[in-house]
């Protein structure tokens, strides 16, 4: 039953994208609507394939960045909700600061980087670093403080230390809150260095998309943004997939 359920659950997302191709198609076929204006399912995908060797290049390079952006924000999240969680005059001044900063907009403020660090990947590393960093230290943090009080009470009654308490207690409750901070950081992952590229830079998919755009190829436009798309719910999938066999016990 539940197996069926859950079966259900993934076919309605499917059938429903399916027909809105498919009246997409339909709009363009016989509405003769201008390829420049919109272009049909069939020329976007017939443009994915000719292109291919073209964009997968640039994707690499978006790829690139990204993930360097996005294994960065772990390592600083878990150094700052460490020292969040260890210390409550430090959680006490950085926390607001984290929660002002992302009321900047991105594309605000990506292209300060972009004149202090140059056209390279720096800047959208860097990007992705400050998108991707709050959701991730903030579900950490979370985590560690949701420990159940009466299990820290008898880790401290067996006398462990503060580093038995952290790797056998909060690290492993707090993967849950993690995995879940990982999957909104990765949605956003893709996007973030794409921003970046927007404002410069002489590759990556973002690049290749705004010469597409001047160009009025929207065809090619909707090709990079049919495999940022793919690209992006494939992480989420693998950081999901990963979570399952980490958090198996919940």
């Amino acid at each position: 039953m539940k197996r069926s359920t859950n079966i259900g659950n993934k076919l309605y997302p499917i059938v429903t994208i399916i027909i809105v191709v498919l009246l997409w198609q339909g709009i363009t076929v016989f509405r003769h609507v201008p390829q420049y204006l919109l272009p049909s399912p069939v020329k976007i995908v017939n443009t994915l394939f000719k292109d291919f060797k073209i964009i997968s290049a640039h994707t690499k390079v978006t790829l690139y960045e990204s993930f360097i952006g996005f294994g960065l924000s772990i390592i600083f999240s878990f150094v700052l909700a460490i020292l969040m969680d260890s210390f409550q005059v430090i959680k006490k001044c950085i926390y607001p600061i984290l929660v002002i900063s992302q009321t900047i907009p991105t594309i605000a403020i990506a292209p300060l980087f972009i004149i202090w660090f140059g056209f390279g990947a720096l800047p959208k590393i860097i990007v992705v670093v400050m998108v991707c960093f709050f959701p991730i230290v903030i579900s950490l943090v979370d985590g560690f403080e949701k420990v159940d009080r009466d299990y820290i009470n008898l880790f401290s009654t067996f006398k462990a230390s503060k580093l038995q308490t952290f790797y056998h207690l909060k690290l492993p409750y707090a993967m849950v809150n993690l995995f879940s901070g990982l999957k909104i950081a990765a949605t956003y992952m893709i996007m973030s260095a794409v921003i970046g590229e927007w404002l410069g830079g002489d590759k990556g998919i973002g690049v290749y998309m705004v010469r597409s755009k001047n160009a009025y190829a929207l065809d090619k436009v909707f090709a990079s943004i049919l495999v940022i798309v793919f690209v992006s719910i494939l992480i989420i999938y693998i950081i999901d997939f990963i979570g399952k066999k980490i958090v198996h016990w919940k």
